[in-house]
């Protein structure tokens, strides 16, 4: 699912525009090659990158232009323009770069620029090898991130799954739905482990971790030295204690693996009950509903995401499903499960060939606590994602890290803030020293819906809506004390990304 090319458009930019009608700070579309090209502007200086996001494919020329960069509107990717580097996830491939010429007042697009390779790396306080647990978000963008900035030691990732690393959020939303083709998921292929010299072992189960000595163990009984080590291990569905959740037609989504068997499950199953109103359940509802399977949501909320979102944007989600057949139960909750129901404790038995349960996640901290790392509701980082131990990092849906934006120490349970934290950890393994600083960021998609959400609002007083939800056409924003701590867009993708630009730079005026 990425791309960096499109259909071209506007014009052939090798032919030239008035450098005059290109404002600074501004942008232009157009092709070259039969490529998707687009100029920009900054000072004296005109760049030239591929026009479409390498992620989910993105149009940039949407986007927003901040510095020498060029963020995404969809997912937030951000590109460097000089160089094409894609600089933050979810984007893992650069975009490409033209070289760009002057002539008598106007501007042309010119050849293709090859990419350079890494600079390597030498100095003795490097380590000599890193070792990885986790195989997820975190532990991949660590990876990779290591490579990309010159580490030739040694790389070792230990992931307890059975596949390689996969993008998650399409387990429940594309690939659920049927919608996104399996060989979309994987974020790399297997020769790119192999080119680059990271030693990729699934199914590779870690039993404990020697901080003193610098070793690890594994279930098999060997042992694995190493001098940096990041934890990435992730985070566990809450399993829901009630008679006949264990049953073979009851699932939990959280690997490749569980949503594998959902949609294997749904293809003979003709009624469903989610158990559970999270973006999560709400995802599986609208995907099993592209399914054409009838879906009843049970949850304890009155209204569904209230807490998240509030009550005007969670009834709109209610009236949403409603209108694509979904049936809800809410205000109570699950009590049992038979092979063919789901007995609400309300009183109400619902009909069930499948059930899927989305009642949260646990962070995966055992094996952390037992290394003697201090543990706090998650694994406990300072601002640069080192934890308790020297040497020893953590990022993912374990880390919790201090937020200058809220002032808290916060953990967040989203996939590109664990992407964006393993990039940082990694750089800052090599010794970097670069603060994590970068705003949470997530999506969801249900049915045609997609909405966006920036910063982080744990806790918050106020939602202010400006614009109309259902014209699916606003921005939410969420305070506390005053203070704005997020903004949920729909429909408004460039505001989106200016809410980040300015929780930036918020921090940074501190």
């Amino acid at each position: 699912m990425t791309s960096d090319s499109a259909p071209p458009t506007g014009p052939d930019l090798r032919q030239g525009i008035a450098f005059g009608d290109l404002p600074d700070g501004g942008t232009r579309a157009g092709h070259a090659g039969g490529e998707a090209v687009l100029l920009v502007r900054r000072g004296e200086d005109v760049f030239a990158v591929g026009a479409v996001c390498t992620h989910y494919g993105g149009p940039l020329a949407e986007g927003l232009v901040v510095g020498e960069t060029v963020r995404c509107p969809w997912h937030h990717a951000c590109f460097s323009l000089r160089t094409g580097e894609a600089l933050r996830a979810p984007a893992l491939n650069p975009v490409s770069c033209w070289r760009v010429a002057r002539r008598g007042g106007a501007v042309y697009v010119q050849e293709k620029l090859e990419k350079a390779a890494p600079r390597a790396l030498t100095s003795p306080t490097l380590p000599r090898s890193v070792v990885i647990v986790g195989g997820g978000a975190a532990a991949n963008a660590a990876a990779e991130t290591l490579r990309k900035e010159g580490f030739s030691g040694g790389i070792t990732l230990l992931s307890a799954d059975d596949s390689a690393p996969y993008d998650r959020p399409n387990l429940s939303k594309g690939f659920l739905a049927g919608t996104a083709e399996e060989d979309w998921i994987p974020l790399r292929s297997p020769d790119f482990y192999r080119e680059h010299d990271i030693d990729l072992k699934l199914r590779a189960c870690v039993a404990g971790v020697d901080p003193t000595s610098r070793t690890l163990r594994l279930v098999d009984g060997s042992e694995l030295a190493f001098d940096a080590l990041l934890f990435a291990t992730g985070a566990e569905p809450v399993r829901l204690d009630i008679p006949g959740s264990d049953l073979a037609h009851v699932h939990y989504l959280r690997t490749l693996a569980d949503s594998r068997a959902i949609v294997a499950k749904s293809e003979a199953s003709r009624r469903a009950v989610v158990i559970g109103a999270s973006f999560i359940g709400l995802e599986v509802a609208a995907s099993l509903r592209a399914r054409n399977i009838e879906v009843d949501v049970v949850a304890p909320e009155t209204i569904p995401m209230e807490r998240i979102l509030g009550a005007d944007a969670g009834n709109f989600l209610r009236r949403l499903h409603e209108e694509h057949g979904v049936k809800f139960h809410l205000g109570t909750t699950a009590a049992s499960i038979t092979a063919r129901s789901v007995r609400v404790e309300n009183g109400e038995n619902l009909e069930a060939d499948l059930v899927v349960i989305g009642v949260g996640v646990r962070a995966s901290t055992s094996l952390a606590e037992h290394a003697g790392l201090s543990i706090d509701r998650g694994v406990v980082v300072n601002e640069y994602l080192e934890t308790s131990v020297p040497g020893i990092f953590a990022a993912g849906d374990i880390a919790r890290w201090p937020d200058r934006l809220t002032g808290e120490s916060i953990r967040v349970e989203h996939f590109i803030v664990a992407e964006r934290q393993g990039q940082t950890a990694a750089r800052n393994i090599l010794g970097a020293r670069e603060r994590f600083d970068a705003i949470p960021f997530f999506w969801t998609e249900q049915y045609d819906l997609q909405i966006a959400y920036v910063g982080h609002a744990e806790r918050w007083d106020t939602a202010e809506i400006e614009g109309s939800l259902d014209a699916r056409d606003c921005a939410i924003s969420y305070r506390r004390g005053g203070k704005k701590l997020a903004v949920v867009t729909i429909g408004r993708d460039l505001a989106g990304l200016e809410a980040e630009l300015a929780f930036e730079r918020a921090i940074a005026s501190e």
